[in-house]
């Protein structure tokens, strides 16, 4: 890999091993200041700021959660991680959650983030 693809994976590992502290500060800090995160299965949401709101209202929910990397690939500023996200909920119950998520990089931040999964898993899970 050269140097900024290598940059490009390990920044994405690094954001995927920052879930597990529930920080959205933290996890929002890895985009850039007009970043976009977009579950696929709804409307994306732009803006660091925006971004962490996003993600705080949802991990407000979850106890713990880790996320097995079965997959990373990176080419120039994209990288793709197909993922299982196991959630912990507050109510106790678990959810394992296939994933993939595209990385658009910039500057050695995440630009865009799309992230594709089937809702109704983690519905069902969670219901």
């Amino acid at each position: 890999m050269s140097d900024n693809k290598s940059q490009n994976a390990q920044t994405v590992l690094n954001f995927i091993n920052a879930w597990p502290r529930l920080d959205a500060e933290e996890i929002a800090a890895f985009f850039t200041e007009d970043g976009t995160y977009h579950n696929m299965p709804i409307d994306p949401v732009s803006g660091r700021e925006t971004v962490k709101a996003f993600v705080a209202g949802f991990i407000n929910d979850w106890k713990a959660t880790n996320w097995d990397v079965l997959s990373l690939v990176a080419e120039g500023d994209t990288v793709i991680a197909e993922r299982v996200d196991h959630i912990h909920l507050k109510s106790g119950k678990s959810i394992d959650l296939p994933c993939l998520g595209i990385f658009e990089m910039e500057d050695g931040k995440i630009k865009v983030w799309r992230d594709y999964f089937d809702m109704n898993t983690y519905v069902q899970g969670a219901s």
